[in-house]
């Protein structure tokens, strides 16, 4: 049963990582949830003695390779990430949907904050509100995700 609870992780978290560079008109590109740091952050908050700061490094290691950036830039945006959701984890729970979502928010916020200050740090990156949008759509997808993954772990397939 053990490998099918870290299977399901690890396929949501593939899946999270097709839907990140999975082509989409321009005009839609903008409003692309972060799907990756939404995916760490359910699974850090459902099952912390599974999905950790070191499981984020490694998704995040895997994602620097995939969109061919900066070794290390997701990785740890997402470490950072992982470590508030886990810190907030107990609490986060407790929320209603409405106060999650705007932890999402502002959770996902800090992992495209800690990728704006590397990407400025090596280049001239602009400095534009539309790059927070995807922090507002994974918000947004938030209560989606959790009914989609919550069936599972309902359905003792993750405990």
């Amino acid at each position: 049963m053990e490998k099918n609870n870290l299977a399901l992780i690890y396929f949501s978290l593939f899946m999270a990582m097709v839907l990140t560079v999975v082509p989409m008109p321009l005009d839609y590109m903008m409003w692309r949830p972060a799907w990756v740091p939404l995916l760490v952050i359910y699974w850090v908050v459902a099952a912390p003695h599974k999905v950790g700061i070191f499981t984020a490094w490694c998704v995040g290691l895997l994602l620097d390779d995939l969109e061919g950036g900066v070794l290390g830039q997701n990785a740890l945006a997402l470490s950072f990430v992982a470590f508030f959701a886990y810190v907030l984890h107990l609490r986060l729970r407790a929320f209603v949907i409405w106060q999650q979502m705007i932890t999402i928010m502002v959770l996902v916020g800090v992992y495209q904050l800690v990728n704006m200050i590397v990407e400025r740090a090596i280049s001239q990156a602009a400095w534009e509100m539309s790059y927070w949008l995807p922090s507002l759509s994974a918000g947004l997808a938030w209560p989606a995700v959790v009914m989609l993954l919550g069936l599972s772990r309902h359905r003792g397939l993750v405990d």
